[in-house]
């Protein structure tokens, strides 16, 4: 298949070895890790500012970071005749759509390329198999979506991939015959392989739900103790604020701004300034009017799926499709990581124009929805 990339960039490590001056650790945090236990390949080189702003928020501000990360719902406009026509934003659209097609048009030429390869999915869970919502807590999947995702998993491999922690992902899809990796990927439930084990020292052999004996990976447990306390500490600074929502997702803290009034938003991010400028161990990402603290760790929601297909022993396959679905920032890194190795394709899910390393992309959920379910009619099909 033709996956050629125009895209590129550098896999971020740090040389350096750790000390605990160069750290800059905050509550002596340093002595709750046991010597060797923090693989220094997996530190971020990352400018080391006097704020401890280390994401590319600090580029531009915060302000417009984040409303550059929560897009406006398209608008449309009345002609003469007062009937809606289509607006800028439609052309743009269109223009848009040319570049990163839909996957559901271009189903067919997906499952040529798929043809005598074995199909891994890969799904993101906000945004991709629920709606988003007011509400975090609220962000329920579909009876249909649910039913859907439980047939496609049927068939191929099948994990979810959330910002949000494991348990919460489990507790919102509910099927056992998935695969879950929360907080970006740090924290993976997977099968057990010895290489894994041999490979990895962050690995913890467990159960699962039903008995089973599964491997958990989790690359940043030494921040544990750091995130808790970054919890605590943003929802007892951000208390004041209306409608903001501070949510410890296990191996990163979010906070959520969706039902803070924008004249407010400036307020939020100097309460998450104020916080951050202790921890330089921790980076700021964000998302769809998220703010989202996480360990400085070269790790992400692409080395995930890496992991994932080696742990189901389809990684340096040629006879491998991953397909990757996810609506936000985080997922680009998957996306990257597809394109960049010519290993699988990435589908953008968004109603509206913006860029991404994905090849595909799709409008919403429901459509989502439809192109798990074309998967699973096209491989009954070719059983008979």
């Amino acid at each position: 298949m033709d996956l050629k990339s125009n895209h590129t960039a550098p896999v971020l490590t740090d040389p350096a070895p750790l000390s605990k001056s160069r750290l800059g650790v905050h509550s002596n945090l340093l002595p709750y890790s046991p010597p060797g236990a923090f693989s220094s390949d997996l530190l971020l080189n990352i400018p080391w500012k006097k704020t401890g702003i280390l994401d590319d928020v600090r580029a531009s501000s915060w302000l417009d970071a984040m409303k550059a990360s929560s897009p406006r719902h398209r608008k449309m406009m009345k002609d003469s005749n007062n009937e809606l026509a289509p607006n800028d934003f439609d052309a743009a659209y269109r223009a848009w759509m040319l570049k990163y097609p839909s996957a559901l048009t271009s189903f067919e030429q997906i499952i040529k390329c798929a043809k005598g390869k074995r199909i891994a999915l890969f799904l993101d869970y906000d945004g991709t198999l629920s709606p988003i919502v007011d509400n975090p807590d609220c962000a329920f999947m579909s009876d249909a979506m649910r039913a859907v995702v439980k047939k496609v998993a049927k068939y191929f491999p099948t994990a979810v991939i959330s910002g949000r922690s494991r348990d919460k992902v489990y507790e919102f899809v509910g099927l056992t015959e998935l695969y879950y990796a929360g907080s970006h990927g740090m924290d993976i439930m997977g099968p057990v392989r010895q290489s894994i084990l041999d490979d990895h020292t962050d690995n913890i052999t467990s159960t699962d739900q039903q008995g089973k004996e599964v491997n958990l990976f989790q690359p940043a447990r030494e921040f544990l103790p750091m995130i808790d306390e970054v919890f605590k500490s943003l929802v007892e600074n951000t208390k004041e604020i209306k409608g903001v929502n501070i949510e410890n997702n296990k191996f990163c803290v979010s906070v959520h701004y969706r039902n803070v009034d924008e004249k407010s938003w400036q307020t939020v991010a100097q309460c998450v300034d104020d916080i951050m400028k202790h921890y330089p161990r921790l980076r700021l990402t964000h998302g769809r009017k998220v703010l989202e603290v996480r360990p400085v760790i070269n790790w992400d929601k692409g080395k995930a799926v890496m992991f994932l297909l080696e742990s189901l022993g389809l990684s340096n396959c040629n006879d491998v499709l991953p397909i990757y679905v996810g609506d936000d920032r985080t997922d680009e890194d998957a996306f990257k990581v597809l394109r960049e190795g010519n290993r699988g394709y990435g589908i953008l899910v968004s109603a509206v124009p913006k860029e991404s390393k994905a090849f595909y992309s799709l409008r919403d959920p429901s459509e989502v929805m439809e192109f798990l379910k074309s998967f699973v009619i096209w491989k009954q099909s070719s059983a008979l």
